[in-house]
């Protein structure tokens, strides 16, 4: 047995008993007053949820009046909170407060209890009342019981090759992994093929025949100016980068910005990073070393970047955000459809697995 399983055995028991509490009834859970779908993992971080919940917030903006709601991550308030566009990341936390600005129409919810959030959802007027909530981060927060459970993966970093806090990056048991009603495997970067699906499903110990398993890859938008009232737009054609970034991987963004950019330097910063003058003198100390090179970095970052006073204006003027979807891999033959065709069978793909009520 490894060392980290010996050392890591009483935190295991107590995940297994926890679990098993649940499963058996002993510790209570209630059903979502409101159809609801949960999007979770069980590592920390890095498994690409908040661009798994926008892309479920696209797939039923259309037909339904959509929540979001999270725990706020980092945020200094307490309890129940509605986001709004102006909020300060501080008050609501980065990735609800980026999720809101990008859809302004729909409600997003703070809130450590998603039971208290989603009771409070469910007693709005009938005109205004959600009739889909998406739960962020909410796999672990077993007292309330969605009708759709989503479970991440990063392909990079796969459950079955981890360990537990703090040896490694889980934060649950893998086997909780047959608690899902579809697992995603996130940030594929190469084709999917049939014995790729099925050997994922084998690795993954995917026991029920009822759960989904979806692949999705990062699609990268093209860049956003961060300050677009204080932004010289001539730096986007430039063709070298400084790159800086506060998210649990960053390797994905340093991908995504080498198609088009030679990365000249890049500046990594643990996530959530609530960043400082210090730091972004760091930034612009890279931007004199590298005068026509464009600053960037991603759309969380850019939430907190926002709430900042006296940023250097060198950094300020070549800023941009680099935004992102995640987008599934259908399961089709190669060249059997075009490449703009794919997302939209990609969308219905997901939306065919989801049994809502």
């Amino acid at each position: 047995m490894k060392i980290d399983r010996i050392v890591l055995f009483p935190y295991s028991i107590a995940l297994a008993l926890r679990n098993f509490f649940y499963d058996k009834g002993i510790l209570k859970s209630y059903p979502s007053p409101i159809p609801s779908i949960c999007v979770g993992n069980v590592t920390v971080g890095g498994t690409g949820k908040t661009p798994a919940v926008e892309m479920l917030v696209r797939l039923y903006r259309d037909s339904r009046r959509i929540a979001v709601v999270s725990r706020g991550y980092g945020r200094r308030t307490k309890g129940f909170r509605t986001v709004s566009v102006d909020d300060n990341y501080r008050d609501v936390g980065d990735e609800p407060l980026q999720i809101k600005r990008k859809f302004p129409d729909i409600v997003v919810i703070v809130d450590s209890s998603r039971k208290r959030a989603v009771e409070a959802l469910a007693a709005m007027p009938g005109t205004t009342r959600p009739d889909l909530v998406i739960l962020d981060d909410a796999f672990q927060h077993r007292r309330l019981r969605p009708d759709f459970s989503i479970l991440l993966v990063n392909s990079a970093r796969p459950v079955f090759k981890d360990s537990l806090l703090p040896f490694g990056r889980l934060r649950d048991l893998p086997s909780q992994i047959r608690r899902a009603d579809m697992v995603i495997v996130t940030k594929i970067e190469d084709e999917v093929t049939s014995s790729d699906r099925l050997r994922w499903r084998q690795d993954l110990d995917i026991r029920r025949k009822d759960t989904s398993l979806l692949f999705s890859r990062i699609k990268y938008l093209a860049p956003v100016p961060v300050f677009s009232d204080r932004c010289d737009s001539r730096y986007v054609y430039s063709k070298s980068a400084v790159v800086f970034a506060g998210i649990a991987d960053d390797r994905s963004v340093r991908r995504g910005v080498g198609w088009q950019y030679s990365v000249c330097e890049a500046l990594r910063f643990k996530d959530h990073h609530d960043y400082t003058f210090r730091d972004l003198s760091k930034v612009a100390s890279a931007v004199r070393r590298h005068p026509t090179a464009v600053v960037l970095t991603t759309e969380k970052d850019a939430q907190r970047l926002r709430s900042m006073d006296g940023i250097p204006a060198e950094v300020v003027s070549r800023l941009f955000y680099i935004p992102i979807e995640s987008e599934i891999i259908p399961d089709v033959k190669p060249g059997r459809y075009l490449e703009q065709e794919l997302p939209a069978l990609g969308y219905e793909e997901l939306k065919n697995n989801i049994k809502l009520s």
